[in-house]
């Protein structure tokens, strides 16, 4: 298979706030050229990279928001995320696992960090993605796959050097738990110092891989710090990850969905006229009700 190269290396950008327990870098669509089009299908990045949070009685977080449209998925490597819906569903993210949410046709989101590790502190670290969906699901109904750590497929690479958990996708014909909607991979690579591992994707999916924790060379060429992100050219199929430290790497490769983009806000449509009605429809109550 021909080398899928690197196109660019990206810092992490500036970092903001969403409420006041996320503290992100903004990737996609934050940074040229990571637009929403040339990352379909993964439409928004944030990252919040390991950060200390004080003990707090007040769990921080992000209060009652709407989602339609498009896929949640909470991954998270530190501290505990609490969450409720308008539809009564409600439960706790916990290190190492994911909750993949489909908003689709609407809800009502709140997000907290879970009130014991808002009472005891610690350091915090996650990275919350965005899927599109095809026009064709945008309003199919809500519904959630909470992945715990368990529940993942897991390939160990040869002389126990770590292991993949593969969370869509697969992996050396280790499959993952996620259901999506559209051909896509999502991996967590846990390499030990010294592991070389291969990856292998359609030239056409949009790759990227997100450097977690740790320091790695790709393609036996470049070296990527932690909280960097790399972005490959479609170009050909297969890449190395090679470590002189333990690290972590969250790798995405997904099938292009090509259909017109309208986003604003919490809302990812196909036209704006669909944007006003997703307004319209939080406002007539039709997301349900969710107290702060």
């Amino acid at each position: 298979m021909k080398t899928k190269n690197i196109e660019k290396i990206i810092s992490p950008p500036p970092v903001h706030f969403v409420g006041d327990g996320f503290r992100v870098h903004n990737f996609i669509p934050g940074v040229y050229p990571l637009s929403m089009a040339r990352m379909d299908p993964f439409i928004l990045l944030d990252y919040n990279s390991k950060y200390f949070f004080p003990p707090t009685d007040k769990p921080r977080g992000v209060g009652v928001h709407p989602h339609r449209g498009f896929e949640t998925v909470s991954i998270a490597y530190r501290g505990r995320i609490a969450h409720h819906d308008s539809f009564g569903n409600s439960g706790v993210i916990g290190e190492g696992d994911v909750q993949w949410m489909t908003a689709s046709s609407g809800l009502l989101h709140k997000e907290y960090h879970e009130k014991e590790f808002a009472g005891s502190g610690g350091d915090f670290h996650m990275v919350q993605l965005w899927v599109n969906l095809p026009a064709k699901d945008k309003m199919s109904p809500p519904k959630y796959q909470p992945i715990t750590n368990d529940q993942m497929g897991k390939y160990i690479l040869p002389g126990n050097k770590g292991l993949i958990e593969v969370i869509a996708g697969s992996y050396n014909d280790v499959k993952g738990p996620a259901s999506t909607f559209t051909p896509m991979s999502m991996l967590n690579a846990r390499l030990k110092k010294g592991a070389k591992a291969d990856f292998g994707f359609p030239a056409g999916y949009n790759t990227a891989a997100l450097v977690i924790e740790g320091k790695v060379l790709i393609n036996s060429t470049d070296t990527v710090p932690a909280d960097h992100f790399v972005l490959f050219m479609n170009d050909g199929e297969q890449f190395t990850v090679e470590t002189e430290e333990d690290s972590i790497v969250l790798i995405i490769s997904g099938e292009p969905i090509r259909e017109p983009i309208a986003a604003h806000g919490p809302f990812v449509m196909n036209t704006k006229s669909e944007i006003y009605q997703a307004f319209e429809d939080v406002e007539s109550g039709k997301f349900g009700h969710l107290e702060e």
